[in-house]
């Protein structure tokens, strides 16, 4: 009987478990942002970012041999040139001036440029993973915390494609 009772409340407890996890990730995604970030921080971030994503998918729309890579690139050059329209506007931004890369972003398509074959592949697929995963988690943060509410409204507009593009190039990973 005694065993009875304890499987029962144990079992209760696990099955209380997901339901009351589910609970904490609802509350998470309507907390508060942890920081605030100021725009021009993000926006130059944004633009680097973005370049580096068009100006490696351009090269793996002439470097990649698979169908499926280039087909992302392909995606990823339309997709991002779009998305810094948008921020070109939201941000109030003038000129035609071609953003800045960052240290690191350059650094990067040196590497993608020097690469060639299953190598460049990889690197260009291993290179947009993280891209990707740095790009959700700065619109997410922005979206609930940035300090302009047009670069906020972006910010939440473009998350969806960026999600959908981890996603995507998640698939290439498992694929290659």
């Amino acid at each position: 009987m005694r065993t009875w009772i304890s499987t029962a409340i144990v079992s209760g407890f696990l099955l209380a478990a997901p339901v009351a996890q589910a609970a904490k990730l609802e509350n998470a995604d309507k907390a508060a942002a942890a920081m605030n970030i100021e725009k021009m921080s993000f926006v130059r971030t944004v633009e680097s970012s973005n370049a580096f994503e068009i100006e490696s998918s351009r090269i793996a729309e002439k470097k990649a041999s698979a169908g499926d890579i280039k087909e992302f690139a392909r995606q990823m050059v339309a997709d991002h040139t779009k998305a810094g329209e948008a921020l070109k506007k939201a941000a109030k931004l003038s000129g035609d001036a071609k953003p800045e890369l960052a240290p690191k972003h350059a650094a990067m398509l040196k590497l993608l440029d020097a690469a060639s074959g299953d190598e460049f592949q990889a690197l260009y697929i291993d290179m947009q993973t993280v891209a990707h995963m740095e790009a959700v988690t700065l619109f997410a943060t922005y979206a609930k915390g940035g300090d302009d509410e047009a670069v906020k409204t972006f910010a939440e507009k473009t998350l969806p494609t960026l999600e959908m593009h981890k996603s995507h190039v998640m698939k290439l990973v498992a694929a290659h």
